[in-house]
């Protein structure tokens, strides 16, 4: 009996958990619209790359620090 119990709480609170962090597709723009957010997305940011790149930022490469 308690095993089904505990079937049932472990179903709900897994049901609770997909219901918090699921993102919602479903932002009221049509596919061209989002592709146009997107790609000004994408260009802000290696807009903002190359400004720094032309500033002489070493970060802009990733991250390959080494410990000694």
């Amino acid at each position: 009996m308690t095993h089904i119990l505990l079937r049932e709480r472990d179903r709900e609170r897994a049901q609770a958990r997909a219901g918090k962090g699921s993102k919602n597709k479903d932002d009221g723009l049509t596919p061209e619209q989002r592709r146009e957010r997107d790609a000004k997305a994408l260009q802000e940011k290696a807009a903002k790359k190359a400004a720094q790149a032309a500033a002489g930022g070493n970060n802009a490469g990733g991250g390959s620090k080494t410990k000694k």
